[in-house]
Formats: structure tokens, sequence, C-alpha cells
């Protein structure tokens, strides 16, 4: 089973869709209420301010030993964050257990759990990367109207290919190697 997971600050949702390895379309197989939030809509750009990220990330830790209960880690900056964050943008942002949070995904013990084992079983099945996309809301084109005076409207704009992608398709958008940011 290859997994994907999206996540919706607004609506406070993580949802992990699954597939047979590298074939076919998506299916939802969870949704976790977010147990806690931090910070507004809009980019993680500097250490200390609350917010979660947004765009495209994946799972580049395994934390058995985390302070909240289990955690996978996202590999927050990444390319496209660097280019507009403060020097120092922060790091170790998680989806984890409990119901706290500061810039993290809280979903509970009982369902980081039951995400923690799909992901294992995810990689030790031979899927190497494990895509999660954050947005701030549904990209569809009526949110981003409200929203259009946001200083982060621009921003917005630019994770709506993948997402529109995905809503369409239940696929991934993907450019040569390397899955759309």
């Amino acid at each position: 089973m290859e997994l994907f997971v999206r996540a919706f600050k607004l609506g406070r949702r993580v949802e992990v869709w699954g597939r047979e390895q590298e074939t076919g379309q998506f299916v939802l197989l969870r949704t976790y209420r977010l147990a806690g939030t931090s910070g507004t809509l809009g980019p993680k750009r500097r250490s200390g301010d609350g917010q979660v990220p947004e765009g495209f990330y994946s799972i580049n830790r395994f934390n058995p030993d985390s302070e909240y209960h289990l955690s996978l880690g996202l590999d927050y900056p990444n390319a496209a964050d660097l280019q507009h964050a403060a020097p120092n943008p922060g790091g170790d942002i998680f989806i984890h257990g409990s119901n706290v949070t500061i810039g993290c995904l809280p979903i509970t013990d009982a369902c980081i759990r039951e995400l923690y084992v799909l992901a294992v079983e995810a990689r030790a099945a031979g899927q190497a990367s494990i895509p999660v996309h954050i947005f701030p809301f549904e990209m569809t084109a009526e949110n981003l109207a409200r929203r259009v005076g946001s200083p982060h409207a621009a921003f917005w704009q630019g994770l709506t290919a993948g997402y529109q992608y995905f809503e369409d398709n239940h696929q991934l958008l993907v450019t040569g190697e390397v899955v759309k940011l």
C-alpha cells in the first residue's frame, strides 16, 4: 500500500489516502481531526512564529520515542520554503499524538498509533517517500476569491495546481521525477 497524507488548517483535518503501489487512484482511508492548532492561515516563515507550514512535504523521520507519544517528521523547511523564509525558518515539524502544538499537526495518541503503523507498513513495502500536502483550506476558486486581499494570496495560488490535480485525478501531480511543488 502506498500512502499520501494531506491536511487542511481550516476544517482541522488530516486525510490519509492509499493505493496499490504506484498504480491507480488514491482512495480515502481515514480522516483524523486535528486535536489542536496554532498560528493562523499562511505559510511558516521563521522559527518561533507558531505557524503550521503550508505546501508540499514528505515524511522524513519516524520517531517512536516522541514526547507526544509517536511522531512522523516532515522535511520542513524544503527548497520552496527556503526561498521565502527568514534566516532561521525553524524546523522539527511533526504529525504527532497529543492535543497540543506550536506549529505541528497533533491528531491524538490513538490516531497517531494508527497512522504511524500505516506509514511503517508503506515504508516496509517499498515506498521511499510518503508525501504530505498541507493546505490552509480547500484550494477552490471560491475560497481563493474570498481571500484575494490576503498577503498570502499569491503563495496560495501557487499551491492550487497540485491541489486541483489531485482533486480531479486522485493521483499526485508529477513532472519528470518530482512531485509538483
